[in-house]
């Protein structure tokens, strides 16, 4: 049995992974302000501390084998709009948590990084050697605590893996998606399954794609939570290793929307909208580094199957 930290463990990926470390046999405290979390979400059996990562100095000692850092802000429109707060959340609270280890002597570190770090590269499958460009403060921040750590492994021995995210989704049991403002394409459309919107927007329908609309690669919450535990095994070496984490293919806007319709048995009304400035066609991970470094594989990626259990929890919700 090992002992975590997890930092952000009352939010979506976070207790879901928390879920995983505790389902392993693994000992569990959460670190997380509830700012963004939910205190029902945090799973039985970790221990919560109600606590920023600036204070993680307080929580972290010699005990501890590993973090799996999850506490940032996340809101792209947000972070235009007040990028101080994601300057000093994201980037200066990974500071304060990178020192924290280095002093308690923790030695590994799997952080929760993004795709945002792309920015809005061209159509294709991106890779890890894919130019990183982001265009907000949000995917910027990331990027710089992505640097950060590459620095702290290199100067100080840290062994880490950020894994970049592209669009997560589904629940695991209790343990689901609830942000506040909402703006995930598959909780979005299941809002109007549940009669709390009126309609979901699509926009642009004359994409080159087989339906005119974007194509995007969505990977399933639990295969998510099983690549941390794959990358807390494989971080060592004062190595920092980068890993996409996607299902190396896609979904059309209107292929979730028709998925949503069929899993729910509901109308889905449509509203046909403008093209958004800067998105791609199509936008999908190519997850090899993954699957040759962290032997993981997905196998939940069928889009029937993540809208099901994302749709469970939504009822449940209510």
């Amino acid at each position: 049995m090992s002992k975590y930290l997890v930092t952000g463990g009352a939010g979506y990926v976070g207790s879901v992974v928390t879920a995983h470390l505790l389902e392993a046999g693994h000992e569990v405290t959460v670190l997380d302000n509830l700012s963004t979390g939910f205190g029902e979400g945090v799973p039985p059996g970790a221990t919560l501390v109600n606590g920023r990562i600036q204070d993680a100095a307080d929580h972290l000692d010699p005990s501890y084998d590993a973090v799996l850092h999850f506490a940032a802000s996340s809101q792209v429109g947000e972070s235009v709009a007040n990028p101080g707060k994601y300057w000093d959340n994201n980037v200066g609270g990974t500071l304060a948590l990178l020192t924290a280890m280095r002093e308690a002597g923790v030695k590994r570190l799997v952080f929760s990084s993004t795709a945002a770090t792309y920015g809005e590269p061209a159509d294709g499958v991106l890779t890890e050697d894919s130019v990183t460009a982001p265009t907000n403060p949000y995917g910027a921040s990331k990027l710089a605590v992505d640097h950060m750590i590459a620095g702290e492994c290199a100067a100080h021995g840290l062994s880490a893996v950020s894994l970049r995210y592209f669009n997560v989704a589904g629940a695991y049991g209790p343990f689901g998606e609830r942000h506040d403002p909402e703006t995930h394409l598959i909780p979005l459309v299941l809002q109007v399954a549940l009669g709390e919107r009126e309609s979901i927007s699509v926009f642009g329908e004359d994409y080159p794609t087989p339906d005119g609309t974007c194509v995007r690669d969505y990977i399933h919450v639990a295969d998510l939570a099983e690549a941390h535990l794959s990358a807390l095994r494989v971080a060592a070496g004062g190595e920092h290793l980068v890993c996409n984490l996607g299902n190396g293919s896609g979904f059309s806007v209107r292929e979730v929307i028709e998925t949503v319709r069929k899993v729910t048995g509901r109308e889905i009304p449509e509203v046909v909208a403008p093209r958004r400035p800067g998105d791609p066609a199509v936008l999908v991970a190519s997850a090899r580094t993954a699957q040759e470094r962290l032997g993981w594989v997905p196998t939940r990626s069928d889009l029937t199957n993540i809208v099901t259990d994302a749709w469970e929890f939504a009822r449940r919700q209510r």
